[in-house]
């Protein structure tokens, strides 16, 4: 066999090591500076920093990860704090009582958040704040349990089983082994199929859908996760401080500062939140020992405006900042440099392999029968039947207006009509009738959008990595399949390029290749071939005949009338939510009923 052409990309592996090398070092510093320093306040700032860093990388999860922007995530913090030092007044190490209020927390979280994930916009935020205030109401009112407004005390036993010491390195060593430990649920996290899901999820929660991901699910998972974290931090930090109250633990402001250090350094990255913490924290600290109680509040006035630079010169974080000065300087030096090669390797086959000969075309695999849709007064969609069978192409075309994209979310599960049913056959031999975009694509269904929705902030590899992984649950065998699908779709060179930057004709492409990735057995394109050249236009009708030709069956919703007749078997057309021709496409268009329903009346009699 002989060996695949290789991709130059250099530099990008050195700059990757060197990122890292520094990220290690500041780790390092964080415990080997105070233990060298020896000061006890200079090992309490690095412990406020190991904390804060910790609790943003939890928040992180949530609010970075899954876009959810809490502003509330103390109240899983306090709950930890209170369910160590109540248990800790038991007679009960903290060590086991951070689990208990983790598991609490994680309770809390889930039932707090299944019901808010259902918000838009800013409620979500507006929700999490006022859980955190009806969290601290409660603190305040089982005064017989949390000590109310007075707060708690922890009995001052001292070692490493009760998590109390005289000296401040113990504090520290125990803080940075869990942010090593919250570091790196983080890294696994992203790296696995549910952090490919979240940010999905995060950038086009419809195109998640589409590709089979459960959004409300994976949210649920991360809130999970990030409560349990911030709980156990919670825990610590009660030893730590050795007396909570409910205004403390509870606190608005503390909860914002959680998510300000995610913010700053790099929102929905691993490595941004101890960046941040690392920047802000020894000012802030810094400042209120120097200023001593002239220096209230000013914490909150160091935040605010590195928050504002930040949004004003370096949008993405610091950690955005230093990638994208990263690339540029990649991008120079490698400039005469064409001979190096990295580890995207290219098929030795061609892009587009030559079709097998075709099967022919089978039996009934989609049944749509007589589905109706009104939208208030208006009947969008009238008593519309079909049928789809294996290897066909359908092509479904009329004026705009006529329902298609409405009948398009009906047939992928993301509209429910309000009489009839689709059903697909699955792969038992029966017909199933799906009740959610999920259940179209456990039966083989995958869709693109009429406006094309790339996860923007991924890579080509990255957004086709999101389709694999509903067939390959492993990172590596979902990455080479990944591969795989971009190189037969024509997108091999651009792997590691992110979405944002294609042009139109290459992100609808990129669209086709996650859905193809999936490994459909019925293909919906919404208008794939709109807007593109016409180059474009004979690329793409040549891949979705290849497509047809390996056994997917497609439905297209066309414009472009030179692609419906050269991809299409059939042809059914559409005006005013009514079904007003199907069959043969050079039949169809010599319709009187079609040139009526495009061109008015008046040129059909004409015609006639």
């Amino acid at each position: 066999m002989s060996s695949s052409p290789t991709l130059s990309l250099p530099g990008g592996r050195n700059a990757a090591l060197l990122q890292g090398a520094g990220f290690t070092a500041i780790l390092a510093a964080l415990l080997v500076v105070p233990l060298t320093i020896g000061n006890d306040f200079v090992t309490h700032i690095f412990i406020t920093m190991c904390l804060m860093a910790a609790l943003s990388t939890a928040w992180n999860l949530v609010g970075g990860f899954a876009g959810q922007m809490s502003l509330g995530h103390g109240v899983y913090y306090g709950i930890g704090a209170y369910a160590g030092v109540i248990l800790m007044n038991m007679g009960i190490s903290p060590w086991i009582g951070m689990f208990a209020g983790g598991l609490i927390a994680m309770v809390v979280g889930v039932v707090i958040s299944y019901p808010c994930f259902r918000l838009k916009g800013p409620f979500y935020s507006l929700a999490s704040i006022a859980f955190l205030e009806v969290f601290r109401v409660l603190a305040l009112h089982f005064s017989s349990l949390t000590g109310g407004a007075t707060g708690l005390m922890i009995p001052l036993n001292l070692g490493w089983t009760w998590m109390v010491f005289r000296e401040r390195w113990p504090s520290l060593v125990i803080i940075f082994g869990m942010l090593l430990v919250t570091l790196a649920v983080a890294a696994a996290v992203r790296r696995s199929r549910l952090g490919f899901y979240l940010i999905a999820t995060r950038e086009r929660e419809s195109a998640a859908r589409a590709a089979g991901v459960q959004t409300v699910r994976v949210r649920l998972i991360a809130v999970a996760i990030s409560s349990f974290l911030c709980a156990m931090l919670g825990t610590f930090h009660a030893m730590y401080l050795t007396f909570i109250e409910p205004a403390a633990m509870f606190s608005l402001t503390f909860s914002i500062q959680i998510a300000m250090f995610a913010l700053i350094g790099g929102l929905g990255t691993v490595r941004g939140p101890l960046l941040g913490a690392v920047l802000l924290v020894p000012i802030t600290e810094w400042a209120r020992a120097v200023l001593g109680a002239s220096a209230l509040g000013l914490h909150g006035f160091v935040y605010g405006s590195v928050l504002i630079l930040v949004v004003l010169f370096m949008p993405n974080g610091i950690i955005g900042f230093l990638s994208r000065y990263a690339g540029k300087q990649n991008a120079e030096d490698a400039a005469p440099a064409t001979t190096q090669t990295d580890t995207i390797k290219a098929p030795a086959a061609p892009l587009v392999p030559p079709a097998p000969d075709r099967a022919g075309i089978g039996a009934d695999i989609m049944r749509v029968e007589h589905l109706n849709k009104h939208f208030g007064g208006l009947h969008v969609t009238r008593d519309i039947s079909f049928t789809l069978r294996e290897g066909e192409i359908l092509g479904l075309i009329g004026p705009n207006g006529a329902g298609k994209t409405t009948l398009f979310n009906m047939l992928s599960g993301f509209l429910s009509p309000d009489s009839g049913s689709v059903s697909l056959r699955g792969p038992d031999g029966k017909f199933h009738t799906p009740a959610n975009p999920a259940d179209f694509a456990a039966l083989g269904m995958g869709r693109t959008f009429q406006i094309v929705q790339p996860f923007a902030a991924m890579t080509v590899e990255e957004n086709i990595m999101v389709g694999a992984f509903y067939r390959h649950h492993d990172e590596k065998a979902a990455r080479e399949s990944a591969r795989e699908t971009a190189w037969r779709m024509g997108l091999g060179p651009l792997l590691n390029s992110e979405a944002r930057g294609l042009t139109i004709g290459g992100l609808k492409r990129l669209e086709v290749a996650r859905v193809m990735a999936m490994e459909p057995r019925v293909l919906l394109l919404d208008e794939v071939m709109a807007g593109i050249n016409q180059t474009d236009v004979r690329r793409a009708i040549d891949l979705m005949l290849s497509i047809r030709d390996s056994g997917v069956s497609i439905i297209a919703i066309e414009h472009v009338m030179q692609a419906v007749m050269s991809l299409s078997d059939r042809v059914i057309v559409l005006a005013s939510g009514e079904v007003i021709a199907e069959g043969d496409p050079r039949d169809v268009v010599r319709d009187p009923h079609v040139i009526e329903a495009y061109l008015g009346k008046e040129f059909a009699d004409a015609q006639a």
